[in-house]
């Protein structure tokens, strides 16, 4: 079997990334819109169109600038096995979900990830021990879930931006609701966008990482009590 070409990630790490972006995993992503369906409640969202530029605006004011950067610097310090960061930044997740729905999602989804990695190969007992001792919130444990992977940071950011996007899709599909080339339409426009702001999360640290999104956390606290929905959050 030939090596692969310089720069590339051998093919189990990239079938572990894909593995951890597919919306089969099965840690209940697919349940939330994450303020989308609020959206739509509202009439902001009624259109293919609004719903691109809605879910191209979470990602660069919101992903970019919040979660795409800590989930960069939280594979970091569990390769550096440093214990006390992973914690810290454990925490900001949890302080900067400005809804109940919000806060919950990232919970619900971290402990099933942590339960996946339990049945799986890659991360140490270790890990998963300190991952455990956390209220764990699903950025660290994708964080760990990559790590273990050894592909390139950027390259888990691309796993999970990409993940994000096509449950936000799917979310967009059955709350507006669009067809399925809609659907695609949004998502290839998703996708161009992933990498520039993959770029700008990595340019960030502590003091510029921010999770600074006033009309989402507004939705969402009102999704919580909109009367009929599909989605948890």
């Amino acid at each position: 079997m030939s090596a692969p070409a310089a720069g590339t990630a051998p093919a189990a790490t990239l079938l572990q990334l894909m593995w951890l972006a597919s919306p089969a995993l099965p840690i209940g992503g697919f349940s939330y819109s994450e303020g989308l369906e609020a959206a739509v409640e509202s009439a902001r969202v009624t259109t293919e169109s609004e719903a691109a530029a809605w879910l191209l605006d979470q990602l660069e004011l919101n992903l970019a600038r919040g979660d795409l950067a800590l989930v960069a610097q939280a594979i970091t310090a569990w390769r550096a096995a440093d214990a006390k960061r992973v914690a810290t930044l454990n925490a900001w997740v949890l302080q900067t979900r400005e809804s109940g729905e919000l806060r919950a999602q990232t919970e619900q989804m971290g402990r099933s990830l942590l339960e996946w990695l339990r049945n799986h190969t890659t991360a140490t007992p270790a890990q998963i021990g300190l991952l455990a001792e956390l209220q764990p919130t699903y950025p660290l444990a994708f964080a760990l879930a990559a790590s273990a992977t050894g592909a390139p940071v950027r390259d888990g950011l691309l796993a999970y931006a990409f993940g994000w996007a096509e449950n936000m899709v799917q979310a967009a599909i059955k709350s507006v609701p669009l067809g399925q080339s809609a659907g695609q339409r949004i998502l290839s426009a998703l996708t161009a966008a992933i990498p520039a702001a993959i770029d700008h999360a990595l340019t960030l640290n502590d003091d510029s990482r921010q999770a600074f999104s006033p009309m989402l956390a507004i939705l969402s606290s009102q999704h919580e009590v909109q009367y009929s929905r599909l989605f948890r959050s």
